[in-house]
């Protein structure tokens, strides 16, 4: 599977068996770190966006290739 460092979001179930230790890993890295807020765009909301659309366009093809296979043909 790919590194443990940059895992997708649906993967973090294999790291994080259980929302408690999520909840605990969380509560002990928050406690001395300090936090930085990172203004700009997010690529990973731009990926995410770019992807949803793909899929949607997708979707929409997908869709008119049914419709398009379904249609009679007029005599």
């Amino acid at each position: 599977m790919g590194s443990a460092l940059n895992r997708r979001f649906a993967d973090w179930g294999e790291v994080f068996p259980n929302a408690a230790c999520v909840v605990s890993l969380v509560d002990r890295l928050m406690h001395r770190a300090e936090v930085v807020r990172i203004e700009g765009d997010s690529y990973r909301q731009k990926e995410a966006e770019e992807h949803a659309a793909q899929r949607a366009a997708a979707r929409r093809t997908a869709a008119g290739t049914r419709a398009a296979s379904t249609r009679t043909p007029r005599a």
